[in-house]
């Protein structure tokens, strides 16, 4: 099976095709232009077994991996940080564009990554709402300080004009995620589940299935932890002894989007506050139980879209 390195920028995408020890590298421009130029050039390659590796790249590769995807070929999409450290073991000294490309068919033929599909459409749109309706409220944070930070008065009558518009695209938004769960039962019967877990509201519910849509079919709720990167990272070599902290090695949204759930869970779920208080008596600080908070609140949505029941505090007591 051939191999195809891809790296991906915002405009363009460099690959790198792997034949029996050597490398052909071509650059296309990221859109469906380019894509049809490389269907055309890998066929000009003779290719009929192709498995294409690129990076986890935010949305830049999504639609070329799909692509790929559909046009029969095996794809992986792999964390950086693994391509990262694979060329410090190749004692990588160049960084191009090109060159990365390259590296990246070398880690795939070595490693051989896990195979990637494009999520099912009702998740892709609404991981799209999710994302929009976060770039929202981010948006408007920024509009609120800059209205706090100005006293001229024509500037805040147009950011107050602003922030009024803003605040109506994020509740049309909020409707329009509502309203995509309800339309789809299986998401909207995830969605009560979720909800039914003290500290988990719809809007952090919709961001779970929309950022982890493999959660009910990991096999252990540890898997869905490590991929929010919310794994406790130990630093205990020789005589060095640091405090743990997360790796964050993962998904940042899924992260952010527990943060303030975990805040409120300390306070109204009991599950929580058990686990608070034997870590606080443990003299654990305060952020340390809040990282351990986080993974049990993940855990127990594990827990209720495995079983398919909603939160049950004795249940949860005793598993």
């Amino acid at each position: 099976m051939d191999i195809l390195g891809i790296d991906i920028a915002k405009r363009t995408f460099d690959v790198a095709l792997l034949r029996n020890t050597k490398l052909r590298n071509k650059k296309f421009p990221n859109n469906s232009a380019g894509f049809t130029q490389l269907d055309q050039w890998l066929v000009k390659q003779a290719v009929v077994n192709l498995h294409a590796c690129l990076e986890a790249t935010g949305n830049y590769g999504e639609a070329l991996a799909s692509h790929l995807h559909q046009a029969g070929h095996v794809v992986s999409i792999v964390n950086p940080a693994c391509i990262k450290a694979f060329g410090q073991s190749e004692l990588q000294r160049n960084k191009t564009d090109r060159v990365d490309a390259g590296l990246i068919a070398r880690f795939c033929e070595k490693q051989k990554p896990q195979p990637w599909a494009p999520a099912p459409l009702e998740i892709r749109e609404l991981q799209a709402l999710v994302r929009h309706l976060d770039s929202l409220t981010e948006t408007r944070t920024q509009l609120m300080n800059r209205l706090n930070s100005t006293q001229v008065e024509s500037v805040i009558n147009s950011l107050r004009t602003v922030i009024e518009a803003v605040n109506a695209e994020i509740a049309a938004t909020k409707r329009k995620i509502r309203d995509h769960i309800n339309g789809h039962p299986d998401l909207k019967e995830c969605r009560d589940l979720l909800t039914s877990i003290p500290g988990i509201a719809a809007t952090t519910a919709a961001k779970l299935l929309a950022e982890i849509e493999h959660l009910r079919e990991y096999k252990h709720p540890r898997q869905a932890v490590a991929y929010a990167g919310l794994s406790p990272r130990h630093n205990d070599s020789g005589e060095v002894r640091r405090p743990s902290r997360l790796s964050k090695i993962g998904n940042s949204r899924v992260r952010k989007a527990l943060y303030m759930p975990a805040v409120v869970a300390l306070k109204y779920n009991p599950i929580i506050k058990q686990l608070s208080e034997r870590l606080s008596q443990r003299g654990k600080c305060k952020m340390v139980v809040l990282g351990a908070v986080m993974r049990k609140l993940l855990h127990l949505a594990f827990g209720v879209l495995k079983t398919r029941k909603p939160f049950d505090e004795n249940h949860a007591t005793a598993s």
